[in-house]
């Protein structure tokens, strides 16, 4: 856990320390007031035995043992609430700590996460990294750092009422001791694995847990149209069954001594009363230490519980620390996401995938290897092949995603490396396949991740134009450009949502364009219309594209036909034509959709 914390953390946490054992002390001071205010009850005629009361009552004019009486009652009754709102106190102090980390812990995490290469989310699943960021941390912060300090200050708090309890009565101290701080101590080591199993197999149950949820929302459409509904709501069930179970064997443990042990102490006391009957000794003489020793067992009690339950809850939470701890080592800065005012690496002359090699992790062999590509500036190249050619691979190593383990890309003269990719990746435009919208309006998910108030509407309109959706934002949604898409987008239409994105890709005004089949979701006729606004750009920008249709590269100065990862053939589209076999195969196959746009 601690080393989940920077230094100043560590040091906050340290501060907690002496005001726990202050609050340790009150709490004993509060204790300790009520054995002389019992023994004044049971024989008020030590008021002028007793020197120091005889004092104050002189001194404070009193006049009847009864006000006298009183006033010590109200003395002992203030004592008791200045412990326990410094109690309370304590406790602010340390949930005000515990859950700054949980949004500490949550931040850093997801700063983690989105400072990781690409090529680690290819084998990550959203869901159990979201699970983490709000779903571990919060176990974390509750089950460690919460219970960590609470078991500081519990077992503060029984040290020095068995201290109190000590000075009193020995052989009544060391009795409660060994019957209850022994008790809990055995039944703990009993339970200490089980809990720790628990905790592992809860984690599991959780992570499953939001896939199937996560999975059953996003899914949602296909669902209720296949009527699937049923089969996604076991696949929740399951797991949600098992994390409820491995909850409720925590919590059993936790709480379970308590009722016991409860009874040891107060069947202890009434032990004590019997054998004072037994022996002949008056209740009156018995009656201070019996009250001191109820009162104890009132703070106690919950002390030791509280010992044993954060013990328990620091064990069944092992598995959530490990969890954040094996994923936060390493973890990036601040610096890594301070994108503001980094220029972006000029490119003039042609864009250079130079003897690449590239193999993704776990593979056996590379997907690329040796591969060599130039772009020259200006000019627009189509990215042609069948699937698993390695079209995709290739426009994630130009866009600064993915990283060759041999060889370079370059930009001019400028080799892209992990400090120079985000100056390059601020001169891209990109439009994936399937585009991501936030549940926001039009105008912020064109301008995509600026904040509101710094929105350039003009740009935002100038590229909705090239996208051709501004007329459609401006006369047929409500609040044109403030209308909100809904979550990912869900009121618009496909064509409309990949169109939003490609005004999106144009919004920064970039020198390069990337289209990863960005054109799938347009109808023919709009599809046309985009292409000729491309066409409309004119030679100001460098266009890179992977197409679905061949007939959408016939304009494209270059086109590069990819098999198994290699360039098999490159020219323009009637070249190719000519003195391609492989091209034209894959030319014939797309004739039909040819027939469609005609």
């Amino acid at each position: 856990m601690l080393d989940l914390l920077s230094s100043a953390e560590r040091r906050r946490l340290w501060l907690l320390t002496p005001v726990v054992t202050l609050n340790a002390l009150v709490q004993v001071i509060g204790i300790a007031s009520v054995m002389p205010f019992l023994a004044l009850i049971a024989n008020p005629g030590i008021v002028q035995e007793q020197a120091l009361l005889r004092w104050v009552y002189d001194t404070f004019g009193f006049t009847s043992i009864t006000a006298f009486l009183i006033f010590t009652g109200l003395v002992v009754l203030g004592a008791l609430v200045a412990s326990n709102g410094f109690a309370a106190l304590t406790q602010l102090l340390m949930l005000r700590f515990a859950w700054d980390m949980n949004h500490t812990l949550s931040v850093r995490m997801l700063r983690t996460y989105l400072g990781k290469p690409y090529v680690f989310f290819l084998g990550q699943n959203s869901s159990s990294l979201a699970k983490n960021i709000l779903g571990e941390v919060r176990r974390t912060v509750q089950g460690v750092m919460v219970a960590g300090i609470n078991l500081i200050a519990r077992a503060v708090v029984a040290v020095a009422v068995l201290a109190l309890l000590v000075v009193v009565d020995p052989l009544l101290a060391a009795g409660t001791f060994f019957a209850l701080g022994a008790a809990y101590g055995v039944f703990f080591l009993r339970v200490r694995r089980g809990l720790a199993f628990a905790g592992e197999r809860r984690v599991s149950a959780d992570r499953h847990r939001y896939r199937a949820a996560t999975e059953a929302l996003t899914g949602f459409k296909e669902i209720k149209v296949l009527g699937m509904e049923q089969p996604f709501l076991e696949r929740f069930e399951r797991p949600s069954r098992a994390f409820a179970r491995y909850e409720v064997r925590h919590e059993v443990i936790r709480m379970l001594p308590r009722y016991a042990f409860e009874t040891i102490a107060f069947g202890g006391m009434l032990l004590i009363v019997l054998f004072a009957l037994a022996r002949d000794q008056g209740l009156t003489a018995l009656l201070p230490t019996l009250g001191v020793y109820a009162f104890a067992a009132y703070r106690l009690m919950p002390a030791l519980q509280g010992v044993f339950g954060s013990m328990a809850e620091l064990r069944f939470s092992i598995a959530s620390v490990e969890t954040l701890h094996a994923d936060l080592e390493g973890s990036v800065g601040d610096d890594l996401f301070r994108h503001e005012g980094v220029q972006p690496i000029p490119f003039t002359e042609r864009l250079e995938l130079r003897n690449v090699t590239f193999a993704y992790p776990g593979a056996q062999q590379p997907l690329l290897e040796g591969f060599n590509l130039t772009i020259e500036a200006n000019t627009s190249v189509a990215l042609v092949g069948s699937t698993g050619a390695g079209k995709t691979t290739v426009v994630d190593l130009l866009l600064g995603l993915l990283r060759p383990q041999i060889g370079n890309l370059v930009v001019d003269c400028t080799v892209v490396d992990d400090e120079t990719v985000p100056a390059w990746q601020r001169n891209i435009g990109y439009v994936p396949q399937t585009i991501y919208l936030s549940d926001d309006s039009v105008a912020a998910n064109i301008a995509f991740g600026v904040p509101k108030d710094r929105i350039d509407m003009e740009a935002v309109r100038r590229s909705a134009r090239q996208a051709q959706i501004h007329d459609f934002i401006v006369k047929e949604l409500p609040d044109a450009y403030g209308t909100g898409v809904g979550e990912r987008g869900i009121r618009l239409s496909g064509g409309q949502r990949q169109r939003l994105g490609i005004a999106r890709a144009l919004y920064r005004n970039p020198d390069v364009l990337v289209f990863d089949e960005a054109t799938s979701a347009l109808d023919n006729v709009t599809e046309e219309e985009f292409f000729q606004a491309v066409r409309d750009i004119g030679r100001s920008k460098t266009i890179v594209m992977i197409a679905h249709r061949i007939s959408t590269v016939r304009d494209c100065d270059v086109i590069v036909m990819l098999d198994a990862g290699q360039v098999v053939a490159r020219g323009g589209y009637e070249q190719l034509l000519a003195t391609s076999a492989p091209f034209r195969n894959l030319a014939r196959v797309g004739r039909p959709e040819q027939v469609k746009v005609s």
